[in-house]
């Protein structure tokens, strides 16, 4: 970085330390790039790990470890009643934050990226001001906007203390009664950690059903779980006041035209997020955001200003930190004059509930909205050796596929340990491969993967673990399967079989 008083010049300024912007930072300087990293928060790391999915996912492994104990009573496990002690939970969680953003300083060390300290605003398509700790004007030849998203927020909150995710992360307290409005990931997520601490949990949604991003069949076994475990859903629902009563809240809740009050002690607000792109000076660029606030890219990550990129929340598509890290790779290529663009065919997105659940590429939604014809193989658990010895038989893996080339479109499953499952599928998608790829794919027996492959089975029609539709008399068996790999359809040295 080239400085001169409080002006400074860089090859490459990026706005925003989340998983986008640190990765582009460190990809943009291996690729030989003097990199200037701009962000106003004290720690690196983004809404993600200070905040967001690392908190989360420690809250959640705890209270899973505990729900898994109190359910191996029935495999013959027994103990004295678990306990939790939260200042232990909230230092466990601390400690991991605390490492990952340690981590991300060190790596940003030593590759030599300088950090800006302080909220930034664009003078013009090629400067900067940054207010931190002393303001200062950076000019750059090269810029990546990676400022993330932030939590949408009732008007209500404005003047009740209400809790977004980031204040039910830290664990203030263990209310009693937890309203969660907002079915999504976040809200169930959160609202079965509370559960497991001890909360009675009501979720309100305003749509029909859970998880709308997610196909029916596996939602449907997410909310089997979650209603074991909450006090009450209510979806088609909305909440139409807030009052401040006693030591609580007084609730108004809006179904069917009817209205009824509901007390809880406090409220979570999982309504979503919205792109950072406010008070960022973009009206003295030729960049104008959408009504919904996120800027239009093309593959490279390129805005309407050439020097200027954009990746993550802030852009069309889902908000999730694999997404922003792969787009952040590719602009920090592309300034780099690396062939390269974000061409994923599939972005996998998975949901930490009890079960898991996770799905990639098309859904089956998806395909039946699009007027698509694709072909559809489930593998239920009840049926995995390894999901019984694990008790976890609820859940499913289906391979959504091209009825005339069985080229694989899209993966969904749910059920334990899905979330580390998923990549195969979108891997799948990803190479192109097909049905029989998968089924000759040996998988490791007894695993709970061993389900992926017995879905393309399913899809194929030749399942030996489930039983088969019933075929017509005089139906014609089952087509034998070989590598798909092959051209020859047999194997080397052998003779072809005399019909």
């Amino acid at each position: 970085m080239v400085t001169g008083g409080q002006r400074e010049e860089t090859e490459v300024a990026i706005i925003g330390g989340g998983p986008g912007g640190y990765v582009a930072a460190i990809r943009a300087a291996d690729l030989g790039k003097e990199v200037v990293l701009i962000e106003e928060r004290d720690r690196l790391g983004g809404t993600c790990l200070i905040e967001g999915c690392i908190p989360s996912k420690a809250l959640i492994n705890v209270v899973e470890l505990a729900e898994t104990a109190r359910a191996a009573r029935k495999m013959g496990l027994t103990f004295s009643e678990l306990s939790m002690n939260l200042d232990a939970l909230r230092r466990w969680s601390d400690s991991i934050v605390d490492s990952l953003t340690r981590g991300i300083d060190g790596l940003l060390k030593r590759r030599g990226v300088d950090i800006l300290r302080g909220r930034a605003r664009f003078d013009d398509n090629h400067t900067l001001s940054v207010d931190g700790a002393g303001p200062t004007k950076l000019t750059f030849r090269n810029c990546i906007i990676a400022t993330g998203s932030d939590i949408n927020r009732l008007p209500a909150g404005q003047q009740l203390p209400l809790w977004s995710s980031a204040e039910a992360l830290r664990i203030p307290e263990v209310p009693p009664r937890l309203l969660v409005i907002g079915g999504g990931y976040i809200g169930l997520e959160m609202g079965l950690v509370y559960a497991g601490l001890g909360s009675q949990v009501t979720v309100v949604e305003f749509f029909p059903r859970l998880l709308p991003g997610a196909d029916l069949d596996l939602v449907d076994v997410v909310v089997r779980s979650c209603e074991k475990r909450f006090h009450e859903i209510m979806t088609e629902s909305r909440v139409v006041e807030i009052q401040k009563g006693g030591a609580g809240y007084v609730v108004t809740v809006e179904y069917q035209g009817q209205k009824n009050a509901h007390e809880f002690d406090q409220i979570l607000v999982a309504v979503g997020r919205r792109p950072n792109t406010d008070n960022l000076g973009l009206e003295h660029t030729a960049i104008r955001p959408d009504k919904r606030g996120f800027i239009e890219v093309n593959p490279c990550g390129r805005t309407a200003e050439e020097r200027i990129y954009a990746i993550g929340d802030v852009t069309p598509g889902p908000m999730l930190a694999h997404k922003a890290s792969r787009e952040g790779k590719v602009a920090a290529e592309v300034i780099a004059n690396h062939p390269s663009a974000f061409e994923s065919r599939a972005i996998p997105a998975v949901v930490f509930t009890d079960p898991e659940l996770a799905w990639t590429g098309l859904t089956e939604r998806e395909a039946a909205d699009q007027g698509l014809t694709v072909n559809v193989g489930r593998f239920p658990l009840a049926a995995s050796g390894r999901a019984r010895t694990l008790g976890r038989t609820d859940g499913m893996v289906k391979i959504i596929s091209d009825p005339d080339s069985g080229r694989i479109l899209g993966v969904g499953m749910v059920g334990p340990h899905v979330s580390e499952l998923i990549a195969e599928g979108t891997l799948a998608v990803q190479l192109g491969a097909t049905v029989e790829d998968i089924m000759v794919t040996i998988h490791p027996h007894p695993t709970v993967s061993e389900a992926i492959m017995e879905a393309a089975e399913v899809a194929a029609g030749s399942s030996v673990h489930i039983n088969p539709p019933r075929r017509p008399q005089g139906a014609v068996a089952m087509r034998a399967h070989v590598n798909p790999r092959r051209t020859d359809g047999g194997c080397e040295g052998c003779p072809a079989a005399e019909s």
